[in-house]
């Protein structure tokens, strides 16, 4: 059985401030990542992403984020048509579109997240490069028109990673990228396996307090 709820009182303070000083821009190798509240600090970047998160998921400030950004940073700046699965706020889309010039196709299976990535693409300039979709998984008629990817980043779990693996790298083209993350450190090798599986060979892992992001190219 339940427990009785117990009151704690607690104290009066600012609580915007408060959690504006604990969001505060993070830095991930050329991305700069910031909230509105610390634009000020993002003058003059050639790179900062303003991101109002909402409801979504991606601020930077998680390890599998960060190490996307990281990836894409020392990986994909030759992209040019990408695919970006499980969007959230956008901030991976609108990295891709800053450092490739490239034109993004980003989806989510959650409306209101896409409804705050394309509040987010706007605010960075970048709308005309990125459109959005609701789509789960790799089954939508946008995504088959599009194909095939120079870049695929997918940030999401384990286990729909390796379900998805055969879609994901038929839609990518031979001698091309791959970025996958949302894996603990000890899920990576069961992920990199089922993508050797499909054919995509292994290139470099990014480790970041536990949390591991995979960079795969399929086979030419």
């Amino acid at each position: 059985f339940a427990e009785p709820p117990t009151l704690i009182e607690v104290p009066q303070q600012n609580w915007v401030a408060h959690v504006e000083s604990v969001l505060r821009p993070v830095t991930a190798g050329r991305f700069l990542v910031h909230g509105p509240h610390d634009r000020h600090r993002a003058e003059g970047h050639p790179f900062a992403i303003e991101i109002e998160a909402g409801g979504a998921f991606g601020t930077a400030h998680h390890e599998t984020t960060r190490g996307c950004l990281l990836a894409i940073d020392r990986h994909a700046e030759a992209s040019a048509r990408a695919l970006y699965l499980g969007t959230g706020s956008g901030v991976l889309a609108i990295a891709i579109a800053r450092l490739c010039s490239a034109n993004v196709l980003a989806s989510d299976i959650d409306a209101a997240a896409i409804d705050i990535a394309r509040a987010n693409f706007a605010r960075n300039g970048v709308d005309g490069q990125v459109a959005a979709i609701v789509a789960d998984g790799l089954d939508h008629p946008v995504i088959a028109a599009a194909a095939p990817f120079d870049l695929v980043v997918a940030n999401i779990l384990a286990e729909p990673l390796i379900a998805l693996a055969p879609a994901v790298v038929a839609v990518l083209a031979p001698g091309c990228r791959l970025v996958l993350s949302g894996l603990l450190d000890h899920q990576a090798e069961g992920v990199r396996a089922a993508y050797a599986d499909a054919g995509a060979r292994f290139d470099d892992v990014i480790g970041l307090e536990g949390w591991s992001t995979l960079v795969l190219t399929r086979a030419a």
